[in-house]
């Protein structure tokens, strides 16, 4: 008797089932798990609360997704197509990619839980918003020339995932305290100086004004790392080799 095929555990590994009633579809499923995940966090997704905020059973919900671990990938996939990456062949490779790269994070900033799941999402890569977007990444560093274009999508992807993880991170406990970002610094800063008393680099960094604009701090600490990732790329350039 022939061997049993086996199956990848990814939604984008199963044959799909006949289309979808419009009374509770794969489509409205993710966007309402989209709209729980940006709200609750990640932690509160579940396919019974799921169920219940669409008025219909767990049971319904795994007849159109069949994992929970699927339904990530579904989700992860559908915020994805919200990055922008400009098209190949601009002019100016480094702006191409730095509107790129601020897309990304503006999307994981709007979704706080995207970041930390990209590495988790089954195989979440094989959707199609997700392979568009790595082609058009693919494309634009392919044009300005890197001999290697995936590794250096996966240098730029990696820098604006570590931080917009961090970043996002830091926003949901704000969000969390139920204060502005200046409140909750100024709130927090007493206790940082004094944790960084016995430490003279740290004191003296604590010490300093608090800043006007947390927002424009955090652009730019995003600005700077970015930039000298490019410039760091911009050196593995054939011309700069040569």
């Amino acid at each position: 008797m022939a061997a049993k095929t086996k199956q990848s555990p990814s939604v984008w590994t199963r044959q799909q089932r006949e289309p979808d009633q419009p009374a509770l579809s794969q489509a409205a499923i993710v966007r309402e798990a989209i709209a729980m995940l940006d709200t609750d966090g990640i932690e509160a997704l579940s396919m019974r609360k799921l169920g219940a905020r669409l008025n219909a059973g767990a049971t319904s919900l795994y007849r159109h997704v069949a994992t929970k671990d699927e339904l990530m990938e579904l989700v992860v996939d559908e915020v994805v197509a919200e990055i922008v990456v400009p098209a190949p062949g601009t002019p100016d490779w480094r702006a191409a990619v730095t509107e790129a790269a601020q897309s990304f994070r503006a999307t994981a900033l709007r979704h706080p839980w995207l970041s930390s799941v990209l590495g988790q999402a089954g195989l979440a890569y094989l959707g199609p918003n997700l392979m568009a977007f790595s082609e058009r990444l693919a494309a634009l560093f392919t044009a300005a020339g890197f001999p290697e274009p995936s590794r250096a999508i996966d240098t730029v992807l990696s820098f604006v995932i570590g931080m917009s993880t961090t970043e996002a991170a830091w926003l949901t406990t704000i969000a969390r305290s139920g204060e502005t970002e200046a409140a909750f610094i100024a709130r927090l800063m007493p206790a940082a100086q004094q944790a960084a008393a016995d430490h003279d680099h740290l004191a003296e960094a604590y010490a300093a004004p608090l800043p006007v604009d947390p927002v424009e701090i955090r652009d730019s600490k995003f600005g700077y790392g970015l930039e000298v990732v490019l410039d760091g790329l911009a050196l593995r350039l054939p011309e700069a080799a040569g």
